[in-house]
């Protein structure tokens, strides 16, 4: 071979690729020469040659141990994870996890520093002297100011280690020991916040103060900050009993007082030197809510009170801080009557309470908040309405008192006034004076309303389109059997066989006139016939609140036994008024503080009962103004609806009435001025009986004539009920029934007798005979006629007769006469009377108009004149 002739470079041998295995430092090239190789372009191999083949030998996963992998293929820096299936493809991995954890934790120790440096305890703010709120009329002239603010700081060596440990069995047990902040107490806080179980503090006592001495009381986020880092400094600067010193001084116990001491006045009359352990408890009990606990001011709130009293009493035990047989022992402390300043005399304390209510009740303000001061207020109270509530209450009622009659004492009177369009509080009439009568007696809701409550019956028997037990629908020409004392038919439970005022029996009536004369035999059966759990939630419907004490739903409901508030019966009358319409009423035109305005909640009414039901409710009501128990009030000159109430044993008289455009009630109760237990009315104001139809009807048509007095008189436009001027056929009588002397010879001569001479010689003479020829004939004929024939006759002959012939209870409580004894009442009146009064009911009566009530002057169940039934010439049909 020539030198020019070099031979071809052999072909480089191609081999699979191969891949980097971890050498084995007992197999392989490594060996026991070296640590095995990695031979690639300008890189050493094992063996310390340079720019060797690229090859790498040793063991790994790609083959036995000592096997070699391709060059180049390495893995080392670089390999790829097998991928994640199922369910692991979403579960973080650990190193990200950690990674999270740590830096969160790193965060949260950061901002802890950052804040700790950050926020400095501040001088002291504000409303540790808090400033007046000033209430306006709606006119915006001045109603009244909350005055200067009632503190008086003391030491905590002052106030007794009983009471000491009372507040701190109330609100923070581990003060002592426990660090400046309860991390877990704010968690369950929130937690409880968050899952709907209620808003609850999670607040120690170090944490409480510094909001009440440093910051204030806004519910923000920033605040809770500050709190927590102020609070953790001043742990470290102040003492445990600094702390808690300065948390008795700075707390808001109601009634205007801030702190201990002020508080110990205002409720006790004493220093907090001579508090009792049970009053220190008491106390105590104020700070979770003033307002609540406050039995004087709201008396119905006692069992609540007296739940949190004892949870004090129970946690001092607990820790050891008072004995078994000294709690034991512990009696509650009722407080004293409020001794209010002389700014809020008269009327004012009591709108200026009820408004702080108001804004309190509806989370509109913080109770504390609104007692740190500085807010203008404009209320809904007209100037001019309320000044002739008071003169009407003063006409009245408060000139007749007499020193001289001891049921005077106990005399008490409510009112308020709702424009029925806007649901706006256009008056209230609170009681004599708020520096003398501490309780507001609109508010208060402790007095039966009594039969004021009976429309509602009614109302919800339109409502739910009820019947009679043999299936007659209920409309105000329905007729019921009004016997005194007769069981209801229908009711499930324990018999109910309610009595008529003054043990009247009326028989077989129209509902209308059964509303007239408030009969209770007819109202608690037509309870039964619409359910009484309907009625109940008709009420509800109309205002009447859910948790109204005695609200029950049985029978007895349509007597009034529940003990609503004139206000919330004020507020159940206006929806009847505003056709339906229920919207909860306000006392707040506007609110401000600093020129910023506070957000009020929107009055939406709403229909809750249909239009039929209310507007034919209405068309009764008008027929007792008309006629009825409640005449007195149409002395307000004005076309009225009301409805006349008493509760048992006369502990209280209602007014509940309406004009198209105002609607208002009325109460007089009685109540003992030293001991606030509700008192008999018997014999107060020099009268022998205190009904709705008296002092209250009377207070209420001269408010009415002042109140809308320059404006137009309304007519009521009313939307009835299909069928409600229908008469309805009364089942055939039980031919078995046997009347009894005396008092239910009612049934015979004297309400049956009272039904043809008197009442109802008006009822049979006019009414029932009036259901056949008087509809037709009666408002020609029997208006006319009846009201000259039948009353002036009926009048006569069956006020004589009555008296002659006349029975027991009833011979003459229809006609007139009440000393005719059974023998010849039953057998003479009867005959006499029957006869006699269909005849001349007939020929002089006529219509359910015309002898209506011809010869009704002076008996207690009938109604004068015979204005009942008869056309009222405003009112819309």
């Amino acid at each position: 071979m020539s030198d020019d002739e070099q031979p071809e470079p052999p072909e480089p041998r191609r081999e699979p690729p191969r891949t980097w295995t971890p050498r084995d430092r007992t197999t392989g090239s490594g060996g026991a020469d070296g640590p095995g190789r990695f031979d690639g372009p300008g890189r050493s191999a094992g063996s310390g040659e340079v720019g060797g083949s690229g090859e790498f030998t040793g063991s790994g996963p790609g083959g036995p141990a000592g096997q070699e992998t391709p060059a180049g293929q390495g893995a080392s820096a670089g390999q790829k994870r097998s991928k994640r299936t199922g369910w692991r493809r979403f579960v973080p991995r650990w190193r990200l996890v950690l990674g999270l954890f740590l830096f969160c934790a790193l965060l949260l120790i950061g901002g802890f520093i950052a804040g700790y440096m950050l926020v400095s305890i501040p001088a002291a703010n504000a409303g540790a002297t808090a400033q007046s709120n000033v209430f306006l009329y709606a006119d915006g002239t001045q109603l009244a100011s909350d005055g200067e603010v009632n503190r008086e700081n003391i030491q905590l060596a002052q106030v007794p280690l009983t009471v000491q440990h009372a507040v701190l069995a109330a609100e923070d047990r581990d003060f002592y020991s426990e660090r400046a902040v309860d991390p877990k107490a704010m968690v369950r806080a929130a937690w409880n916040t968050l899952t709907g179980k209620g808003t609850q503090g999670g607040s120690t006592i170090t944490q409480q103060y510094v909001k009440n001495y440093y910051l204030g009381q806004e519910q923000t986020i920033t605040r809770k900050v500050k709190e927590f880092f102020i609070a953790i400094k001043l742990n470290r600067e102040e003492s445990k009993d600094d702390i808690l010193a300065g948390y008795l001084n700075t707390s808001y116990f109601g009634r205007n007082a801030y702190g201990i001491q002020a508080a110990s006045q205002a409720y006790y009359g004493k220093n907090v030197e001579k508090l009792t352990t049970g009053e220190g408890a008491y106390l105590a009990s104020l700070l979770n809510s003033p307002s609540a606990y406050d039995v004087i001011a709201h008396p119905q709130n006692k069992p609540r009170a007296l739940a949190r009293w004892n949870y004090v009493l129970d946690g001092m035990v607990k820790k050891k801080w008072l004995g078994a047989p000294e709690r034991a022992a512990t009696t509650f402390p009722v407080p004293a009557k409020a001794k209010a300043r002389a700014g809020l005399a008269g009327q004012r304390g009591y709108l200026v309470e009820a408004v702080k209510d108001y804004l309190t009740s509806n989370k509109i303000i913080d109770e504390n908040t609104l007692a740190t001061g500085g807010y203008r207020i404009t209320t809904t109270i007209q100037k001019d309405k309320q000044d002739a509530f008071v003169k009407a209450v003063d006409d009245k009622v408060n000139s007749k008192l007499s020193s001289v009659r001891k049921a005077d004492r106990n005399v008490r009177v409510g009112g308020a006034s709702i424009d029925p369009a806007t649901g706006k509080v256009l008056a209230m009439y609170g009681g004599i004076d708020y520096t003398k009568q501490y309780v507001n007696n609109a508010t208060r809701r402790d007095f039966q309303v009594g039969s004021t409550f009976k429309p509602f019956v009614f109302t919800s028997a339109v409502v739910n389109d009820s019947k009679t037990q043999d299936g007659r629908p209920i409309t105000p020409n329905t007729v019921y059997d009004g016997t005194n004392k007769r069981t209801v038919q229908g009711w499930k439970g324990a018999p109910y066989s309610p009595a008529n005022e003054d043990d009247a029996s009326y028989g077989q009536i129209t509902v209308r006139t059964a509303t007239d004369k408030s009969v209770n035999a007819v109202y608690a059966q037509m309870a039964v016939d619409v359910g009484p759990s309907k009625v109940k939630q008709t009420a509800i419907d109309l205002g009447i609140p859910a948790d109204t004490p005695d609200l029950t739903a049985s029978p007895s409901i349509a007597l009034g036994p529940s003990t609503a508030s004139v206000l919330d019966m004020t507020q159940a009358y206006a929806t009847l008024a505003g056709h339906g319409r229920h919207g909860t009423y306000t006392m707040v035109e506007s609110v401000s503080k600093d020129g910023e305005k506070t957000e009020l909640p929107a009055q939406d009414a709403e229909q809750t009962v249909s239009r039929e039901a209310a507007d034919t409710t209405t068309s009764m009501l008008q027929s007792v103004v008309d006629g009825g128990t409640g005449t007195a009030a149409q002395a307000s000159g004005r076309p009225a609806a009301g409805k006349t109430g008493t509760a048992e044993q006369d502990k209280a008289a209602w007014f509940a009435g309406y004009t198209p455009d105002l609607a208002t009630v009325v109460a007089v109760m009685g109540a003992d001025p030293d001991t606030a237990v509700q008192q008999p009315l018997y014999g107060a104001l020099g009268l022998p009986r205190m009904n709705g139809g008296g002092p209250p009807a009377q207070i209420w048509a001269q408010y009415t004539k002042g109140a809308l007095q320059g404006s137009e008189a309304k007519d009521f436009d009313l939307e009835l009920q299909e069928g409600a001027t229908t008469p309805v056929e009364p089942p055939t009588p039980n031919p078995f029934q046997s009347p009894t002397p005396g008092r239910d010879q009612g049934q015979t001569q004297g309400q049956d007798q009272g039904r043809t001479q008197g009442q109802d010689q008006g009822q049979t003479g006019g009414r029932n005979q009036g259901q056949s020829q008087g509809q037709n004939q009666g408002r020609t004929q029997g208006q006319d006629q009846g009201q000259t024939g039948g009353r002036n006759q009926g009048q006569t002959q069956g006020q004589d007769q009555g008296q002659t012939q006349g029975g027991a209870d009833n011979g003459g409580t229809v006609n007139g006469g009440q000393n005719q004894g059974p023998t010849q009442g039953q057998a003479q009146g009867q005959t006499q009377g029957q006869d006699q009064g269909q005849t001349q009911g007939q020929t002089q009566g006529g219509a359910d108009n015309g002898g209506a009530n011809a010869g009704t002057i002076e008996g207690p169940g009938g109604t004068p004149n015979g204005l009942a039934d008869r056309p009222r010439g405003w009112r819309s049909h």
